[in-house]
């Protein structure tokens, strides 16, 4: 039996970023519903939070699990959730991107603050200027669609 414990901070918003979780309450129930079903399902959320139109994520990754399959079970089914529980007026959607970054043991509880302040720290930082410090952060590449480059 493999013996692994690797975390993993991922971050993703809704669908165009529309800001479809305004309501604390939603998002909490939102949260809850999302650590119970991954738990169901053999997936160790250690800490979950967000804000109006993104969501982070601190997982324990085990042996047999890929980064995507992780993302389109949590982010899958939640969706499916949200809509058949009606939580929001309109269709709700995730964006298909996400970040997603290893966590060395180290530094687990700083992530933990960091995701638990999600409504603190976005009162004076938007999703995109945070998105834009993890593309610098972490080296990633933007990659702009065609399409998308345009509307810029």
């Amino acid at each position: 039996m493999p013996h692994v414990r690797v975390y993993i901070h991922f971050v993703w918003s809704t669908k165009y970023r529309e800001p479809f979780l305004k309501s604390s309450l939603i998002r909490k129930k939102i949260w809850k519903h999302m650590k119970e079903n991954a738990e169901e399902k053999g997936i160790h959320i250690d800490f979950i939070n967000g804000y109006h139109d993104h969501c982070h994520c601190l997982v324990a990754l085990q042996a047999n699990q890929t980064i995507s399959q992780l993302m389109q079970l949590i982010k899958g089914e939640s969706s499916f959730w949200i809509n058949k529980n009606k939580l929001c007026q309109d269709n709700f959607e995730w964006q298909n991107d996400y970040y997603a970054v290893s966590v060395s043991k180290s530094a687990l509880q700083q992530v933990r603050n960091y995701i638990k302040n999600q409504e603190s720290h976005h009162q004076y930082k938007s999703f995109e200027q945070e998105e834009e410090e993890m593309i610098e952060k972490y080296g990633f590449i933007k990659i702009v669609s065609p399409a998308k480059a345009g509307d810029n």
